[in-house]
């Protein structure tokens, strides 16, 4: 059976009532130039009841508290900053049909058997998608599941911030008269530290990178983290874990030489280290990018307890990196980063609140990301589908070639222990 996706309806989805006319001005986070790109997802939910029709009459209510969702983008060319035009324009929205149950498809666990792009929203010839915060398609599948194909904006929220929208628009669903958090804009609280002179645009070489998904039993995770605490008298995290052995898994595949330098980064939340207090209901970029750097044979050669060691004194030196750039002590933007084949980028899903979204029919199955571009090796902290416990690394982090030394590495021995 040929499955497929029908698009029966787009357009563009208003406030439901009156939102202040007027021109936002983001902060120095926001306006990071990498941050101008589309994050795309997949959110796949068992049940519905005429789900497209509920959730785009959530989102109009729920862009009435949330209106900067309903702007557009526009370029300051006096002060050459991009602001966000709020005239109530909204956000697009599609409607779709698919030819299968959920269960046909096998819940879109990996690979997916329905291709992303149908599950997606697509723009209309009429505008630029950049230039729109928000994107919804709403795609109904004949056992009365549903996928919500998302694609936002980084500029105008992290991935705290973009969950705390969609969460509000499950609460308008569930019948809610408001929003159980009230959005804040306040992005004169975020740090302005002078600005560097500008360098040179980044010159990004692209890769032939390959997507691959496992899952870590939650058995072997627990087992890292009581040697852990055993050899170090402290406790670490699910994330530290996996993001220790995929960096050195990935540092082993790709065969640099043992002094060559290999770099990992990924973006911590800074909600809690801001001098003046983020209000409760902030959606704007508040982080910092944590990047801990080794020589391929430390870290393909250690201890995986050494990897999650490193990984925790960066963590460790978060605070004091961030007052440092708040303040304007620093001779490089460390928001500029450099993508690099021997640097490898993470990211976290698992607590941004995607996963507690709850239109009316319960949470979701799990949610699938796709930040991926060819130029950036990539790794994704994820959950896999309920009922299945464990974590889900996703990544497109080494070519064709290194695929297999790479997985290889990361299943470790047949009892699933991470060594």
């Amino acid at each position: 059976m040929s499955f497929s996706v029908t698009r029966i309806s787009q357009s563009f989805v208003a406030p439901a009532a009156p939102t202040p006319d007027e021109t936002l001005f983001l902060s120095i986070i926001d306006r990071v130039a990498g941050l101008r790109h589309m994050v795309r997802s997949l959110h796949v939910f068992k049940h519905g009841r005429e789900a497209a029709k509920v959730i785009r009459e959530a989102l109009a209510k729920a862009l009435v508290p949330y209106y900067p969702f309903a702007g557009r983008f526009v370029d300051d060319a006096e002060r050459g900053e991009v602001r966000v035009a709020c005239a109530g324009e909204g956000a697009w929205f599609v409607e779709a049909t698919a030819n299968c149950s959920l269960e046909d498809v096998r819940d879109l666990d990996f690979p997916l058997m329905i291709s992303k792009d149908e599950l997606l929203p697509v723009p209309g010839h009429e505008f630029d998608p950049i230039n729109l915060p928000l994107m919804i398609q709403v795609t109904e599948f004949t056992c009365g599941g549903f996928v919500v194909g998302l694609i936002s904006v980084h500029t105008i929220a992290d991935g705290l911030g973009a969950a705390q929208f969609v969460n509000a628009i499950g609460d308008m669903a569930r019948g809610l008269p408001k929003p159980a958090v009230d959005p804040v804009w306040s992005r004169e609280v975020i740090p302005s530290p002078p600005k560097l002179a500008p360098s040179a645009p980044p010159l990004f070489d692209t890769f032939k990178l390959v997507h691959t998904t496992m899952d870590v039993p939650e058995s072997a995770v627990s087992q890292m983290k009581a040697k852990y605490l055993e050899r170090t008298g402290q406790r670490c995290s699910t994330f530290d874990v996996a993001v220790a052995k995929l960096w050195q898994s990935r540092t082993r595949a790709i065969g640099l030489s043992h002094d060559a330098d290999v770099h990992l980064c990924f973006f911590a939340n800074t909600r809690h280290l801001m001098q003046q207090a983020l209000p409760r209901g902030f959606f704007g970029n508040c982080f910092y990018p944590v990047s801990v750097t080794a020589c391929s044979g430390e870290v393909a050669g250690a201890e995986l307890v050494e990897v999650v060691r490193m990984i925790r004194d960066a963590k460790a030196g978060l605070a004091a990196e961030f007052e440092r750039w708040a303040t304007g002590d620093f001779k490089a933007d460390p928001y500029e980063l450099t993508f690099t084949y021997n640097s490898l980028f993470v990211s976290d899903w698992t607590r941004l609140g995607f996963l507690d979204v709850d239109y009316g029919w319960g949470k979701p199955l799990h949610v699938i990301p796709f930040a991926y571009f060819d130029f950036m090796a990539v790794g994704i902290i994820g959950a896999p589908p309920l009922p299945r416990t464990g974590t889900r690394i996703m990544t497109q982090c080494v070519e064709k070639e290194q695929l297999e030394t790479f997985m290889e590495d990361m299943i470790g021995s047949s009892d699933g222990v991470i060594n």
